[in-house]
């Protein structure tokens, strides 16, 4: 007879087969899941819209001393868009195979770590444990879209603010290797779009000072800043992804017909500026427009701006060192980095509370928003056995 499955893999592939998929997420089913899970948890539920219909899911377990600084797990219920025609399996059924490798939508970004929070306070409570410090754990919505309306309003709202977070965790990567890194800090995303205007007319004349000519040296000049911090990063060993800033070109626009030379080109890049860059990537922006020529210009659609970064020195944050220690007793290797893309704690760290990034999800090929995502099961329980370390070390933290 096959080994009956464990019931928190039971609980996460059931979590996974809900549609909460952008840009129609099935929110409604998945609080009724969580509301289950609250009630088996014996936790307090709170159900409040961000904006009108993305709501969001907050669990509480009371601590002992409710004044102190709380606990915040954080997880989104989104996930992002798939090609069902590229996966192997229905990406929302959840399939496990001979291997214990479940597939589906999310199983890495993020339902995984939702999921092992839930579990591992499941097992702390069944063993007896008490917690100094209040515990939250907050699911959600609109992450995969920019968060804007979902941790982004929550962060402002007075059911927040009674909350009283000191330290929030949320999500990381997968890793490939043993290692897994923990996050204290990341990039600032910056959706840039750029306007070139120039001098219509036919398409057999060489015209001058048209928006075409202007465009390439846009575009020069943003692709060429890009290969130096592509070197940058090849050249140092020392650096990773989020210590350099990436510009990619995403969209082009423009022009009615092949034999009209188009009176105005646009061009969407994306931007995702380290922290050495962010007080002077506008500068860098109105030079080189100003070098394009006359009528070029810029606007920043989504210009989110992170300065604040969790310490993570050893001796000099206590939520580090407590954080730190539990993952040293389950024989974590961790390997500490910015984050090159974005979650929501850029709306905890700028609400300055701090935050680590973090998914126990070890010798696992990075596939968050590919085809084929999968978790093994292993991994998966793994995960559920490190939580438990830290959220009772983190639970338990005395008043500094």
């Amino acid at each position: 007879m096959a080994d009956e499955e464990h019931p928190a893999v039971t609980n996460f592939r059931n979590y996974i087969r809900i549609k909460t998929v952008q840009p129609d997420p099935d929110y409604d089913g998945c609080i009724e899941y969580l509301r289950g899970q609250a009630q088996e948890l014996e936790a307090e539920l709170q159900v409040v819209e961000c904006v009108p219909g993305r709501p969001a899911a907050i669990m509480t377990l009371l601590g002992g001393d409710p004044s102190l600084p709380s606990l915040l797990l954080n997880s989104h219920t989104d996930v992002v868009p798939v090609f069902p025609e590229h996966w192997k399996y229905d990406p929302f059924s959840a399939h496990k195979d001979e291997k214990g490798d479940i597939y589906g939508r999310g199983t890495q970004d993020m339902k995984c770590v939702g999921i092992q929070y839930l579990e591992a306070l499941k097992r702390l409570k069944k063993d007896g444990h008490k917690f100094l410090r209040t515990i939250h754990l907050t699911f959600v919505p609109e992450e995969e879209i920019g968060g804007a309306d979902g941790m982004g309003r929550l962060v402002e709202m007075d059911v927040f603010k009674k909350m009283n977070v000191g330290l929030a965790l949320d999500e990381g990567y997968s890793s490939p290797t043993e290692k897994i890194e923990v996050f204290y800090g990341q990039r600032s995303q910056w959706k840039t779009t750029i306007t070139c205007k120039g001098q219509p007319g036919h398409g057999s004349q060489f015209l001058p000072n048209t928006a075409g000519e202007k465009m390439r040296r846009v575009i020069n000049s943003f692709l060429g800043y890009r290969e130096e911090q592509l070197q940058k990063l090849k050249n140092n060993p020392n650096l990773k992804l989020g210590d350099v800033t990436t510009i990619n070109l995403t969209v082009l626009k423009g022009g009615v017909q092949t034999n009209v030379v188009p009176a105005e080109l646009y061009a969407d890049f994306d931007v995702r500026i380290c922290a050495s860059d962010i007080d002077t990537f506008e500068e860098r922006i109105q030079a080189w427009c100003k070098a394009a020529g006359e009528d070029v210009l810029y606007a920043v659609k989504q210009k989110i701006m992170i300065k604040e970064q969790t310490c993570v020195e050893d001796g000099k944050n206590p939520w580090w060192d407590a954080f730190s220690a539990a993952c040293k007793k389950e024989n974590v290797q961790l390997e500490k980095s910015i984050f090159p893309a974005s979650t929501d704690m850029k709306y905890i760290r700028r609400a300055g509370i701090d935050a680590l990034g973090f998914s126990p999800m070890n010798h696992t090929p990075r596939l968050l928003h590919d085809n084929d995502e999968y978790l093994n099961e292993k991994i998966f329980l793994r995960g559920i056995d490190i939580y438990y370390s830290i959220i009772l070390n983190l639970a338990s933290l005395k008043p500094f």
